[in-house]
């Protein structure tokens, strides 16, 4: 029998002891005061109730009067069971009381580490987040809202090209076809189905898209970081605000159920947007786009799409110019095509 059983077995046999002639007493007390009240008379189980209570609290009086070493064993008991959650606790963080540790770290300790720890990319902010674009300014002509109207054109430009797993995992890129400039959303559709190889025009290019069956993703977070600055821009007629982005997008991935060859993909976005006013439309153009390359990935296929090199990836002897740094968001003069080797992994 349990401490709880032991006590209500005490308290009713306690109860049993009280005599009939204190209980007529309490009978009596109780039928004067129900008698102030006559049109509550009917109502006879509020007085059967108040009798209960009445005997009740009789009981408890020469309980703590007579016999206080059962209310040390009452307050005993309750301190040993085991608390309920509390106000705001979940089921998972109630499962962590009574043993001493905060809830995060308990679950930091049950958790997998994450595929970016040890990285640069570690302290990056996560997917959009780090999509963080200046305050709005009146520039090259255009007033604040039309100059907002820029950043965040540019900014889901960044979201559909490198944060949209669809395309990241080699689908079409129909939220970046739609943002574009109707000039320019024909020859990038184009170039989707036909790229001209020659021109050097792979519409693919423009996207952080991995190669179909090549890498799939250890997590859905992507890590985010860089810039955007704004200036003004006059040629060729026009005159509007020059949107300039440096971002890096690191990813996690691995070959297909593979999970001993988790790396980290960098993909470098330098790019430009113009705006201008065209009449009563504000125009946006994509003047640059993605220029910064994507590493760790293989220069000797040349199809738009990212092919990821694995550790334990056969050697790529098509490598151009001098190494550079991943995690580098430092702008060089590399040619169109190139394809650069890494100074450390990712």
């Amino acid at each position: 029998m349990s401490d709880i059983d032991d006590i209500d077995e005490r308290f009713k046999a306690l109860t049993a002891q009280i005599d009939e002639r204190e209980r007529r007493r309490i009978n009596k007390a109780a039928g004067r005061e129900w008698a102030r009240h006559p049109r509550l008379r009917r109502r006879r189980r509020l007085r059967n109730a108040a009798i209960a209570v009445a005997v009740l609290v009789a009981a408890a009086g020469i309980l703590v009067s007579y016999r206080p070493d059962v209310v040390d064993q009452i307050r005993t008991a309750v301190s040993r069971r085991p608390p309920g959650p509390a106000a705001g606790e979940t089921d998972e963080t109630a499962g962590t009381a009574g043993t001493n540790e905060p809830a995060e770290t308990a679950r930091a300790e049950s958790g997998k580490a994450s595929p970016f720890d040890g990285s640069p990319a570690q302290g990056y902010a996560d997917g959009a987040e780090g999509l963080v674009m200046p305050p709005a300014r009146a520039v090259g002509g255009l007033g604040r809202t039309e100059v907002s109207a820029a950043l965040r054109h540019a900014r889901n430009l960044l979201t559909a090209s490198h944060l949209d797993e669809k395309v990241l995992m080699g689908g079409r890129p129909e939220k970046l076809i739609r943002l574009l400039d109707p000039e320019q959303r024909t020859p990038f559709v184009k170039g989707l189905k036909k790229p001209e190889r020659k021109k050097g025009y792979h519409s693919r290019q423009w996207t952080t898209s991995l190669a179909p069956g090549s890498a799939e993703l250890v997590t859905r977070t992507v890590k985010v970081d860089g810039e955007t600055r704004l200036s003004a821009f006059e040629e060729n007629g026009l005159r509007g605000v020059r949107v300039k982005v440096n971002y890096l997008f690191v990813y996690a991935i691995r070959r297909p159920d593979r999970p001993d060859t988790v790396t980290r993909l960098v993909a470098h976005n330098v790019g430009v947007v113009q705006a201008w006013r065209d009449g009563d439309r504000l125009r946006f153009w994509v003047n640059e786009w993605n220029g910064g390359g994507v590493a760790p990935s293989r220069c000797d296929i040349d199809d738009g799409f990212v092919h990821p090199f694995y550790p334990d990836s056969s050697n790529d002897v098509k490598t151009t110019g001098p190494a550079v740094d991943p995690y580098s968001r430092a702008e060089d003069d590399t040619p169109p095509g190139a394809c650069r080797k890494l100074t450390s992994g990712t």
